[in-house]
């Protein structure tokens, strides 16, 4: 996610389309809700999406872009994924509320499955992460506040105490231990927003599992060259990689990757059965 302004106050927020949903912070909602469709990322990502497909979606928050795709596209399997009790409280019951059919898990998704520190930012669930740096969370609210328009006496009131965390340990599971506890026989849309763990998300995938996966769009952190090396790991196993920056977050290590199968395969071409 963004930098985003301070949250205030949990409750429920009546999104623009008219739909009730369940939040920690209604103004952190509206933002997201905002996000998920605009004209960038996921709104591209649902155009692709047909009645039928399968949508992991990996750091799920409330749940507003697994409820964003749900109603572009009646009818898809929606996996999401979710560590902290607070922001998967919320996600549960708005997906019971809209997308009954769907699946809300409560875990952090990482290369193994075990156990791991997590840190929750109340007053930004959205930053929130395995790997949380307030002085990084900081500085990026700081430049999108800036792009955004917001004049610069207002931005380090609205950025004081924004990230100070709470760190709780989560449960994690892999990619691969999701397709197997859910009898995943393809995934469509791989969608990724973990906050600097973009590289362990995709390291749990096992070989086996990768020709499932037809598309995947993901936030991705530029830290220590990281974006060219999952854009690497994506090429290698038979995507066409496209990364873009939203103009907002110029000026900082934010990106946004969205890889397809090479000449528009997908799963069920590389023989993989469509019935779930």
């Amino acid at each position: 996610m963004t930098g985003r302004s301070p949250a205030a106050g949990a409750g429920a927020y009546e999104l623009p389309n008219g739909r009730g949903i369940t939040c920690v912070s209604p103004a952190e909602a509206k933002v997201l809700w905002a996000e998920a469709t605009a004209d960038g990322l996921y709104a591209k990502a649902a155009t692709a999406l047909r009645p039928g497909d399968t949508v992991l979606d990996v750091g799920a928050n409330i749940g507003i872009v697994s409820l964003m795709f749900g109603w572009a596209v009646p009818g898809l399997r929606v996996v999401a994924v979710e560590p902290a009790p607070a922001t998967f409280a919320c996600l549960e019951s708005n997906l019971r509320r809209h997308l009954p059919e769907s699946v809300s898990v409560c875990s952090a998704v990482s290369d193994r499955a075990g156990h791991r520190t997590f840190t929750y930012y109340p007053k930004s669930t959205g930053n929130s992460g395995l790997f949380a740096d307030q002085r990084a969370d900081d500085e990026n609210t700081r430049i999108f506040l800036r792009n955004s328009g917001i004049p610069e006496e207002y931005i380090g009131e609205m950025v004081s105490g924004l990230h100070r965390g709470i760190d709780m340990t989560v449960r994690t599971l892999t990619v691969s231990d999701l397709i197997r506890q859910h009898a995943l026989h393809r995934i469509d849309l791989l969608k990724i927003d973990v906050e600097r763990a973009e590289h362990l998300v995709l390291a749990g995938v096992e070989p086996d599992h990768w020709p499932l996966i037809g598309h995947v769009v993901a936030e991705v952190h530029d830290e220590k060259g990281r974006l060219a090396e999952i854009r690497h790991l994506l090429e290698g196993r038979g995507f066409t990689v496209g990364i873009s920056q939203d103009p907002k977050l110029a000026g900082t290590d934010l990106y946004e990757l969205a890889a397809r199968r090479t000449a528009g395969a997908r799963p069920a071409d590389e023989g993989v059965g469509r019935t779930l």
